[in-house]
């Protein structure tokens, strides 16, 4: 029978517990309660204009912020503030949406409105994509190898280092890790939950000596990128060819910023390994804070240039924010 331990966190405890008393592992049933909040929002989006797309897209809200508010504990043990920030907010963001959906939409504008449909659709476009690319270890491994070799191309091609990449290795859920080759796995679905780093790829020295550092999915920058398709791609209105040339302009752009990132992770890893600040040595420095601060900014700055070539864009966010948040042009937009 499955128990709770009162000393965790109620509700990943209290889902752990169904997930036990089915047969299945939390991960799984936290990847259930997030692909049926995608596929809801997908739906509410593509059918925005029928009565009940709004009560739908508020199941979806809610299923999607506990999907991420389920990640909190994992970032709270990698100590990642900026990452349990964002995930422990996701649960009540999600039911302030749905609250959204279901009554206060009924005292805002039209704009807005539209404004919350286009929503939908970012997240849904956003979070399908990765998800199919995280479940289909094909894919995966394909985007983890883009991003290990890159980081090591570039490291080499401004001269700061020679490198190899070693084989690709499954982290299990176990604790065990194992060559790719050796997985005994689906390549078509991941059908086993794995361990924390997935499928990663170690880097070495030249000489054979291990860097230390392993390349994950999460080190592609796909989230970054997947957030501008989803916002591009969700807005209806605009014409394809405009809404290619802002995918063209931001997801290259992402890449080769996100490549800089992971190489000057290396880099500083590698010259200041024994560099250590209030408990935080260099990788937890530059990784979880120096790099992240440096990612938000670098997508506002992107936000802020693909403004001018899709101000569609920019309404839907400035539809969202608060009113006293929206400054002057509101009043052009809602009179």
């Amino acid at each position: 029978m499955a128990t709770v331990n009162p000393m965790e966190e109620p509700i990943g405890a209290g889902l752990a517990a169904l997930a036990e008393s089915l047969g299945t592992s939390s991960e799984a049933l936290r990847l259930l309660i997030g692909s049926i909040g995608m596929l809801l929002l997908a739906l509410s989006f593509a059918r925005s204009n029928d009565n009940w797309s709004g009560k739908i897209a508020a199941i979806g809200w809610i299923l999607l912020g506990l999907f991420f508010y389920l990640l909190s504990d994992y970032y709270v043990k990698l100590g990642d503030p900026v990452l349990v920030i964002m995930t422990a907010g996701a649960l009540p963001g999600g039911l302030f949406l749905a609250w959204f959906e279901t009554v206060g939409k009924s005292e805002t504008s039209f704009e807005t409105n539209q404004s919350l449909v286009w929503f939908r659709g970012m997240v849904a476009w956003s979070m399908i994509p990765y998800q199919i690319v995280y479940c289909v270890p094909y894919l995966n491994i394909a985007f983890v190898m883009m991003t290990a070799h890159s980081a090591e191309w570039m490291l080499e091609f401004v001269g700061l280092g020679s490198y190899t990449m070693g084989e690709v290795m499954v982290d299990l859920r176990d604790g065990d890790q194992v060559p790719l080759s050796e997985w005994d796995g689906s390549m078509l679905l991941l059908t086993q939950p794995l361990g924390d780093g997935g499928f990663f790829i170690p880097m070495y020295h030249s000489t054979g000596e291990e860097v230390g550092i392993g390349f994950i999915l999460s080190c592609s920058g796909l989230q970054s990128m997947i957030i501008f398709v989803g916002a591009i791609v969700a807005l209806q209105t605009v014409p394809w060819n405009r809404r290619i040339r802002g995918l063209l302009i931001s997801v290259p752009t992402i890449h080769i910023l996100n490549t800089f990132r992971n190489a000057g992770i290396v880099w500083l890893e590698v010259n200041y390994h024994n560099w250590e600040f209030l408990g935080l040595n260099m990788f937890d420095f530059s990784h979880s804070y120096a790099a992240k601060a440096a990612s938000l900014f670098a997508m506002f700055l992107m936000a802020i240039a693909l403004f001018d070539l899709l101000p569609e864009l920019h309404k839907n966010i400035m539809q969202l924010l608060p009113k006293k948040l929206r400054g002057k042009s509101d009043s052009s937009t809602t009179s």
